[in-house]
């Protein structure tokens, strides 16, 4: 279940290459192809690799599975890290298009409601990645949050939800992807690192990544390295 690599920098290639091929592939059937980016450290040289490839990004839309209730202005902010490392060079001039999550609203749930619209226009999407935090959550489906369960309701009709300040490291407000909407992706890329989230993989059981890890409407993917 888990593809191992000797160092961070082959993790970043090998899922450049598959996010890489799933955006090619759905531009050439569909005509054009979804992105759903994720923050923290592991992503941002994949995103690098990605804005130097070649591909019709005038095609491509972009979106993140959770950012933090922050202008994007902020060293904090995932939206930051995607527009500095992703959205520069051939994919700027060629206008892909991003979706943020965080609007300028009162709360992080009034923030979600704005962006619910826009993100349920995506459809399905052609790729998502995700890291995973060492208690087991993904996006911000993070355990103790109050809108945890209602976040992973596998029935429920939200995409988005905010996510109060009280949780996560460092715990401030956030917007998060919804279980039904990381769902929708037609492929998913887990990235993690170290042996403790390798244990929580391989090991745990009932926290927020294994409702994706045991679902089969999907592949999930698992790269993991040292």
């Amino acid at each position: 279940m888990i593809e191992t690599f000797p160092t961070p920098a082959a993790l970043a290639e090998a899922a450049t290459t598959a996010v890489h091929g799933a955006l090619i592939s759905a531009i050439d059937h569909r005509g054009g192809a979804s992105l759903v980016a994720t923050g923290g450290r592991s992503p941002a040289p994949i995103y690098d690799r990605l804005a130097r490839s070649r591909l019709d990004w005038g095609r491509v839309a972009v979106t993140l599975s959770d950012d933090r209730f922050t202008p994007a202005t902020s060293a904090d902010s995932n939206e930051r890290l995607v527009r500095e490392h992703l959205l520069t060079g051939a994919a700027a001039a060629a206008a892909a298009r991003f979706v943020p999550l965080w609007r300028p609203a009162d709360s992080p749930q009034a923030a979600a409601d704005l962006a619910e619209a826009d993100v349920a226009a995506l459809g399905s999407f052609d790729m998502l990645l995700l890291g995973m935090g060492e208690d087991g959550h993904v996006a911000s489906l993070i355990p103790g949050s109050p809108v945890l369960e209602a976040g992973m309701d596998p029935g429920g009709d939200r995409l988005l939800l905010g996510v109060p300040e009280g949780v996560g490291s460092p715990p401030v407000a956030r917007i998060t992807m919804t279980l039904p909407a990381l769902l929708r992706a037609r492929a998913t890329l887990i990235l993690i690192s170290g042996a403790a989230k390798r244990a929580i993989v391989e090991d745990a059981a009932g926290l927020p990544v294994h409702a994706l890890l045991e679902q089969a409407k999907a592949p999930v993917r698992i790269l993991w390295t040292m």
